[in-house]
Order: C-alpha cells, then structure tokens, then sequence
C-alpha cells in the first residue's frame, strides 16, 4: 500500500482503464463508533463529525478526480468489535456526507449506491475503507 499526502489514507488498490479510473479502494484512519450510543455534549457530537467528514473527503481529493454518478459507494469499517446494522449506518452519516462532498452531489442522489460493511481487526485498530466503484 502506498501512503496517502500528510498520512490522510492508504491506497489499497487502483485500476485503470483507458486512461480513466473504474475503481478505487483506501483506507483512512477513523475509528467510526456509534454516534447514537455517545452521551455527548452538542458541540463534541459536531466537532467528531466535521472532523470525520473532512478527513473523508481529503482522503478522497488527495488521490482523484470524482466520478459521475452513477457510482457504488461501499463503506466499511475495521473495529475490534462489530456494530448493529442500524447503529453501523447511522455511524458512518459524517463519513457519507464527505464522500458526497467529494463526488459534488448530495449524498442522497439517485444515482449513488450505498453499501456499508464491517470487519474485524486487532485490538485498538479502527480505520474506514471506501471503495468507489465508476
């Protein structure tokens, strides 16, 4: 894997095709939890979240140019331990919203497809990998 300008991710892979890209996959540092499940003040709820929607979207900007919708998007997070369903998707709101950010479309577009995966690692190991597939 290569590393990412300033450490932002890790490029997992990168396929080309005609001098366009069909798919890429990285890896960021950002251990996604449960937003739902936090008793947090207002303020430290917002700061995670920009916080986790900016890194997202640099991630992103530091290694391509955004495709044109129609796109699958897939969002999966590597924790020592897995979330519900729900709570995993709810999770991953601000890191969802970076990548829309990236991409220049609302994240509810019509033409994106959103799929969210979990997987575990070692303890205290926490990172998010997108794969965006054009």
């Amino acid at each position: 894997m290569a590393d990412g300008p300033d450490g932002i991710g890790r490029i997992r892979k990168w396929e080309r095709r005609k001098g366009k890209w069909e798919m890429i996959e990285i890896r960021v540092p950002i251990k996604i939890v449960s937003v739902a499940n936090l008793r947090l003040h207002w303020a430290v709820k917002a700061k995670l979240a920009k916080s986790h929607r900016s890194k997202a979207f640099s991630a992103l900007a530091s290694v391509a140019a955004p495709p044109t919708p129609p796109c699958t998007l897939v969002l999966t997070r590597v924790a020592p331990r897995a979330l519900d369903g729900d709570n995993l998707q709810s999770a991953f709101k601000a890191v969802r919203d970076g990548v829309a950010d990236w991409l220049g479309v609302d994240d509810g577009h019509k033409g994106l497809d959103w799929q969210y995966n979990q997987r575990k690692d070692g303890p205290k190991v926490y990172a998010v990998e997108i794969e965006v597939i054009a």
